[in-house]
């Protein structure tokens, strides 16, 4: 069974159909820039431009990089236009496509899920937390396998900031910071969050997954085990498309 599904992150929108049987992407997928200022009416037409590509004409499960509510109202914009606040994303999105039928949930919750389904959390019982590490943090915290949704952990208080202005990839890419640097801040980052939810493990996504062993090595006095996402940058697309699929819309 093929969906689209279609990741929407402060940087880039990127979507492909997805092997839902396999967990993986049944095409190459393709990517646009995200727009800025990124409002709800840009960030649709760069959505519209990522699903005319294929000519994908079924469902389609997107990702926000926010709080979704109700499965449609955006609650949060950290890293988007503050105009999206209390947009109804669902509605835009399936008006932008022609009226086919839209699924919208947390970008780091879609990743989550699809890595505790098919990727490094796959069996894993306990508290598990998935961190997407890219324009800002994202988080996704697991009960015994179960999603426990919006948690939005990169909006936690650290040095007086928000975490994700010292610790995400935007920030080592704005500052210019070695990886070693980086993982440092990383790491105090994972230390104040392992305080406060003590997971048995942290599965890291995001881009810079792909590049774990330049910046995981130098991460110390961790209790909890901490392993790369498996199907790293594409997971959020992944798991879009699984939400929809457990949704009405995939029929």
């Amino acid at each position: 069974m093929q969906i689209f599904g279609l990741d929407i992150g402060g940087s880039g929108i990127k979507g492909a159909p997805v092997d839902l049987d396999k967990g993986d992407l049944a095409q190459e997928r393709h990517k646009v820039l995200t727009p800025h200022p990124a409002t709800p009416d840009s960030v649709a037409d760069g959505v519209r431009q990522v699903v005319e590509h294929f000519g994908w004409t079924g469902p389609v499960g997107l990702t926000f990089p926010g709080v979704v509510t109700d499965g449609s109202t955006i609650r949060t914009a950290a890293n988007v236009d503050k105009s999206w606040i209390d947009t109804d994303a669902r509605a835009l999105f399936g008006e932008r496509l022609g009226g086919l039928p839209v699924t919208v949930v947390n970008d780091a919750d879609a990743a989550g899920v699809a890595e505790m389904h098919f990727g490094a959390g796959r069996g894993r019982k306990g508290t598990v937390l998935l961190l997407t590490f890219g324009t800002g943090i994202g988080s996704a915290l697991f009960i015994d396998g179960r999603l426990v949704p919006n948690t939005e952990l990169g909006h936690l208080e650290l040095n007086g900031h928000d975490a994700e202005k010292h610790a995400s990839s935007k920030a080592k890419e704005d500052e210019d910071l070695t990886w070693e640097h980086w993982a440092r801040r990383v790491q105090k980052y994972l230390a104040h969050v392992e305080m406060l939810f003590s997971p048995e493990l942290f599965i890291i996504g995001g881009g810079v997954s792909r590049k774990a062993h330049k910046f995981l090595p130098h991460i110390k006095g961790i209790r909890a085990e901490i392993v790369p996402a498996q199907l790293q940058n594409n997971a959020g697309i992944v798991g879009a498309a699984m939400h929809a699929a457990e949704t009405d819309i995939a029929g």
